[in-house]
């Protein structure tokens, strides 16, 4: 089987930390985004994944080179020399996913998080005999969305109402597809929506079903929904009871701390909280709800809420850091110094405190 990563653009509601990595590689609990979904199309026997990418393909594919032989699958880019929607891509990508076989592949949005049920998908896909399967989701509040109108019985899809004014369904799309090769023929080689255009198509002619996903999900695309993703995505692997979670008595809650990160004494940790490789923290440090990446130092007695600490970058002791605060990368942030949801870009030291939410250049 082969997927499609759409992995697109500049990443621009997650900069700074896109300013020094396409966002696909920007980390999500200890590892690249992206590379949750490759291990889990891995898992079910996905022997080949597209990269549908039109900004730094370079960086992409030297990065996952190293993960190519190390998970034994095989990836690579199509290139957009100009931005093609999410359906355009797929046609940019035909001959790559056809391979006279006639079997389904997968098309995965970048940005989702979950517990990525493929195998169900396939079980799900196969036993509705349609064209085309999509993962749908339930969320709180349709109006901000589009939203699918399904059959509850048979999942297959009526129609789809972009941001409805009354109640129609809480259910979106999920951003996780599982296409017959007889899709390519509905996409022009042009920007297109796949939402928009190709979609109502299928289900107007009664060959599109929506299989409700299990578990959690999230579009991890900006800052604050980042920080929930890590909260759902570590309270998923609780629910499996997962060995990756650290424990101890300085540990509250849900916590993620690499094995090769050092921890001093009097920390108080969690919860939703991810440490990654190489990083420092100090004594007396407090850390919730919180990003720290590989690298960073955290100095005595700081403290950390609801923040993102880009890669190599460190806080300073006492310094108080929260309220979407995100460090770019290689940032520092000196002694006693407040962030109240500062935006800091990359290579910057930070010697004053930023009382209200700005971007510091």
């Amino acid at each position: 089987m082969k997927a499609l990563i759409l992995v697109g653009g500049f990443g621009t509601r997650l900069r700074p930390l896109t300013l020094s990595v396409p966002k696909p590689l920007v980390d999500f609990a200890n590892k690249p985004m992206i590379l949750h979904q490759i291990e889990a199309l891995k898992a079910i026997g996905v022997t080949e994944v597209v990269l549908a990418i039109n900004y730094q393909p370079e960086v992409m594919l030297s990065f996952l080179k190293d993960f190519e032989t190390k998970l034994g699958i095989k990836i690579t880019c199509s290139q957009e020399t100009e931005p093609l929607g999410t359906a355009g891509p797929l046609a940019l990508a035909r001959d790559k996913l056809i391979d006279g076989s006639g079997e389904p592949f997968f098309v995965l949005n970048s940005d989702v998080i979950s517990e990525y049920p493929l195998k169900e998908m396939i079980q799900f896909h196969k036993s509705h005999g349609g064209e085309a399967s999509l993962m749908v989701t339930k969320v709180d509040e349709p109006s901000k969305y589009g939203v699918v109108v399904m059959e509850a019985a048979t999942g297959k899809v009526e129609k789809f109402v972009e941001k409805p004014k009354i109640f129609v369904g809480n259910k979106i799309n999920a951003g996780i597809y599982l296409l017959n090769p007889a899709v390519l023929d509905r996409i022009e080689l042009k920007p297109t929506s796949i939402e928009k255009e190709v979609f109502p198509k299928i289900a107007a002619e009664e060959k599109l079903f929506a299989m409700v996903l299990p578990g959690f999900w999230m579009d991890i695309g900006q800052p604050k929904d980042y920080i929930s993703g890590l909260r759902l995505y570590l309270n998923s692997l609780r629910k499996s009871s997962s060995s990756k979670l650290s424990t101890g008595p300085n540990i509250v809650g849900n916590v993620l701390i690499d094995e090769t990160a050092s921890i001093g004494e009097g920390c108080l940790i969690g919860p939703d909280v991810a440490i990654g490789p190489g990083c420092v923290v100090e004594p007396g440090v407090r850390l919730s709800r919180c990003t720290v990446m590989r690298g960073a130092r955290i100095k005595r007695h700081a403290c950390i809420s609801s923040s993102i600490i880009g890669w190599h970058s460190t806080v300073g002791q006492w310094a108080r850091v929260e309220n979407m605060s995100i460090m770019g990368e290689d940032v520092h942030v000196g002694d006693e110094v407040y962030s109240n949801g500062g935006v800091v870009l990359p290579h910057k030291e930070i010697k004053s405190s930023i009382l209200k939410p700005q971007i510091v250049m």
